[in-house]
């Protein structure tokens, strides 16, 4: 039924201003604010996503979007080097290394962090980068 047209997610923010400067400075993605006064975050892929404000927000408590990185190490430094910071965990298969990156057998590496939110957001290590 709907194979023919475009799509877009969206999740909420606590803050459009803070998530605007996160998602357009921080990650460097383009970021519009649109005629509702919500944001439209540009992805590499071309595709869109919304961020849009609400009063009672609470972050996600799952992965709202992921990133596909060819290098999971230098993608993990930029962010550190911005002042993002990495989700450490210490479970049993899902045990991240002083970096916060998961390397394991299950899947390919994965790393964690939220936006000004707290909404969690991750990166992925794609030979193809994407």
């Amino acid at each position: 039924m709907f194979k023919d047209y475009e799509a877009f997610s969206g999740f909420s923010v606590d803050d459009i201003d803070a998530a605007e400067t996160f998602y357009g400075n921080t990650l460097g993605l383009k970021v519009e604010r649109n005629a509702m006064g919500n944001l439209d975050i540009r992805l590499g892929s071309g595709a869109m996503v919304m961020a849009y404000p609400k009063q009672n927000h609470e972050p996600a408590t799952f992965t709202i979007l992921n990133f596909l990185v060819p290098d999971i190490d230098a993608a993990v430094d930029g962010l550190i080097a911005a002042g993002v910071a990495m989700e450490h965990y210490d479970e049993p298969q899902m045990k991240t290394d002083a970096k916060g990156i998961i390397r394991n057998d299950f899947g390919p590496p994965i790393a964690w962090f939220t936006d000004p939110a707290g909404n969690i957001l991750s990166v992925i290590e794609a030979s193809s980068g994407g």
